[in-house]
């Protein structure tokens, strides 16, 4: 296996010996890493019966964290998953590097076929938070646990609520993100 320096960052991130064992959430992050290796390798048998088998294991340990991370999503490096379980992505969400999600978190579209969220760095979410739809989420953010937010966030701003609402601004005031 060659040296991933984003499973490296995200081994980093969850700062502990023997994370496979004490971090249930890692397993979806290192699943997610390999599948996005997987699709690098150049086409052939040994490609396909790879594919064959992340498939497998990508709906076992789906099932069993509650975790879905789509390989087809693009993830920085230094993803941490805080309290796995009922976190889904969407196949065509973008997140930047050194984000944290914690249990119930969605990131996805409001219609079918419709825009996606695209996270900025180090943007940290609250327990059971949603985004929805074509909306981005800037650099430094916070979303609020349980928050439902429908439009953009600023760059180190917070949205709390549903709808959420932005606090705590950067200079240039606050603003509904619903």
């Amino acid at each position: 296996m060659s040296y991933d320096p984003d499973w490296a960052a995200d081994l980093q991130r969850y700062a502990m010996r023997r994370p496979f064992l004490k971090e249930q959430s890692i397993w979806a992050v290192w699943l997610y890493r390999r599948g996005r290796r997987l699709d690098r390798r150049p086409a052939g048998p040994l490609r396909k019966l790879s594919l064959a088998l992340y498939w497998l294991m990508f709906r076992l340990i789906e099932t069993a964290t509650g975790v879905s991370l789509p390989k087809s999503a693009r993830i920085g490096p230094g993803l941490r998953i805080w309290h796995f379980g009922n976190i889904f992505l969407h196949a065509d969400t973008v997140i930047g590097a050194n984000c944290t999600l914690r249990q119930g978190v969605t990131i996805g579209n409001r219609h079918p076929d419709g825009p996606v969220p695209v996270i900025g760095d180090n943007v940290e979410f609250g327990a059971y938070a949603q985004v929805l739809g074509g909306v981005r989420i800037g650099d430094n953010a916070r979303i609020g646990a349980m928050s439902v937010v429908l439009c953009d966030v600023p760059d180190g701003a917070t949205a709390v609520g549903a709808p959420a609402r932005v606090i705590g601004a950067p200079a240039g005031g606050a603003r509904d993100a619903a």
